[in-house]
């Protein structure tokens, strides 16, 4: 106690009431944040912090009363000291930690690059026509780097190409040229670092999920337990009627292959002797045949018979209209002699 007092005796009471307020809002919320908001215009922090509204509540304050505040209220959340760098704010959420992050990188906007900036990623600038007549841009595009031209009387971008690659300087001229292609390689918003929720520190390297991925990793993760549980027969809510299924499949093929006379299985075991006799009787000789045995081997050796009459009708048909063309030949040639013989 006396430590206290001798500590505070040394503090403003405007910091000290600082402390307890940051202390106050990490009580109050479930998930609290460490925001980096270095660089940040304060038109676009104010926008940001508007629409984070109801979600989420922001908080600048200095460094080391946030080191004060984190330390008094438990180790646990001290940790979260080492992200507390350059310009650092607050956010305080009852949503969990992840959404959190989505909400924050959602409120991101693209933003023109300055000259004498580095580059956050490779600057590319498209192949394409451009909004601008032809005249001196050209000039200005091509002394910035950018394969610029005339075509058609418009001003193009001849080809694809990198103007700056990550983490170099991008010059005055390149930056305001690119400003003026409507291409904003910058990405202006808060940088949640991480969050503190149940004792339990997240960094940004967590909280950044792939969505796409990790629907993609939960759904083969789903099938293959499903394939395990069918596998090893572990009856669940999700395998019990596929079990089943496959149990009952199971036991009418061992029904049939042992020859089991039950209800579900006579019907196939009847049809399978129909099919077995009727091929022995198609090998062994007539005479051990009797009269139903011929006569269901009769109908079966009659379904093909049409066929083979009509092809031999077929056949009968096309024979029969060669001499029809014979004929006429024979004809015409009897009429060629009539003539000659007439004019003679």
């Amino acid at each position: 106690m006396d430590e206290k007092i001798h500590r505070t005796a040394h503090i403003p009471r405007w910091k000290m009431d600082e402390i307890e307020d940051i202390k106050t809002k990490i009580e109050q919320h479930s998930v609290v944040g460490m925001l980096g908001i270095h660089g940040m215009p304060s038109k676009q922090f104010q926008q940001m912090r508007s629409n984070l509204t109801g979600s989420a509540l922001i908080k600048v304050s200095k460094n080391n009363l946030i080191f004060l505040a984190l330390a008094e209220i438990s180790d646990e959340i001290k940790m979260m000291d080492k992200y507390i760098t350059n310009e650092t704010g607050l956010v305080f959420s009852n949503e969990n930690s992840f959404k959190l992050f989505k909400l924050i990188q959602s409120s991101k906007t693209p933003a023109p690059i300055k000259g004498g900036m580095e580059a956050p990623e490779d600057i590319t600038v498209e192949k394409g026509p451009t909004a601008f007549p032809p005249g001196p841009i050209v000039g200005e595009l091509q002394a910035a780097g950018i394969p610029a031209a005339i075509e058609g009387g418009k001003v193009v971008i001849r080809d694809t190409s990198i103007v700056a690659k990550k983490g170099e300087v991008v010059s005055q001229n390149l930056a305001s040229m690119l400003t003026r292609l409507d291409i904003f390689p910058l990405e202006l918003g808060l940088e949640l670092r991480a969050t503190f929720e149940d004792n339990i520190i997240f960094d940004a390297s967590t909280l950044a999920i792939d969505e796409t991925l990790f629907f993609k990793n939960f759904t083969t993760a789903s099938s293959q337990a499903f394939n395990l549980a069918v596998n090893a027969a572990y009856p669940t809510k999700t395998t019990i009627q596929t079990l089943l299924a496959m149990a009952v499949s199971d036991s009418k093929n061992l029904a049939v292959n042992a020859a089991i006379f039950t209800p579900g299985v006579i019907d196939i075991l009847l049809s399978k002797a129909q099919n077995q006799m009727l091929a022995l009787s198609g090998i062994v000789s007539d005479e051990a045949l009797d009269e139903d045995l011929r006569a269901a081997l009769g109908s079966q050796v009659a379904v093909s018979i049409p066929q083979v009459e009509v092809e031999e009708e077929q056949q009968d048909e096309k024979k029969e209209e060669e001499p029809v063309e014979e004929s006429k030949e024979e004809a015409e040639e009897d009429a060629a002699e009539g003539l000659g013989t007439l004019f003679g």
